[in-house]
Parts: C-alpha cells; structure tokens; sequence
C-alpha cells in the first residue's frame, strides 16, 4: 500500500516462493502492518532467533540494507506498524525467549498507492538471495 514500506511483505513472499525446507529450522511469516498477530505462530514454532526485515530510514541511499541494533529500533523515525517494533522485540525475547535481529532496507518512497522503487526492489531480491543460500547451508 505504501510502495517501498513493502520490502518486508515482498522478501517473505519471494522466500515462501522459494524451495526453503519449513520443517524444523526455518519458519518465514508474512507479518504485515501488524506483527504482532503472528506471535502465536512463534511462540508455536519457539524459535532461537527472528529476523524482522522491514523498510526503515537509515539516512542512506535507496535499497541500502543494514542491521540495526534493537537499542535503536526505539528511535527510528515514524513506523507505519500499528505496534511499535522494540515494543514486539522486547515481548518475544521476554515470552519465547529467543534474540530478535533486526534488517532495515532504505526505502525511496513510501508515497500511499505507489510501486515499490527498483532500488527496493533489487535489495530484497539480493537479500532473499542470500538468506536463501545461508538456509540451505544450514539444512546440510
């Protein structure tokens, strides 16, 4: 809905796309605007660790992806989740116990109506790329 805020939405369909083994180790869940309606599938699941990739001002160029400290999930610029992100954080680690890491992509827009930039675009497609082969490592 709001072009580039998507990048999350469009690298857990393009990794449930690919052949990812969902067995044991690895669940992807298309979370959404609202993460939090997924924590019953993780408490579930009872993971080590979760990856949240999300699109996020990182005051860098279009497309740039960058870990982010969970320390500065707090600070981030305005969020277009309806539960703030550290707050989601903070519960997993204290209810499922597990690190919560977190994957900001610069978006270039997040312009109501508008398609996901190329740059975006690009970056979650090279991401998926490489969480897919660090899966499929594990998975030997």
């Amino acid at each position: 809905m709001r072009s580039d805020d998507a990048a999350g939405i469009v690298a857990s369909r393009a990794l449930l796309q690919r052949d990812v083994p969902a067995e044991d180790s690895v669940l992807i869940l298309e979370a959404g605007h609202a993460p939090e309606n997924r924590t019953g599938e993780l408490r579930s699941f009872n993971p080590d660790v979760v990856l949240i990739i999300d699109a996020a001002d990182l005051g860098e160029q279009p497309g740039t992806i960058q870990f982010i400290p969970a320390k500065s999930i707090d600070g981030m610029s305005a969020s277009t989740h309806s539960l703030p992100l550290s707050m989601l954080a903070r519960y997993l680690q204290l209810d499922i116990n597990c690190v919560v890491a977190f994957l900001g992509i610069q978006p270039d827009s997040n312009e109501v109506g508008g398609r996901v930039s190329p740059e975006v675009f690009a970056a979650v497609h090279e991401l998926v790329d490489e969480l897919d082969t660090l899966i499929d490592r594990r998975e030997r």
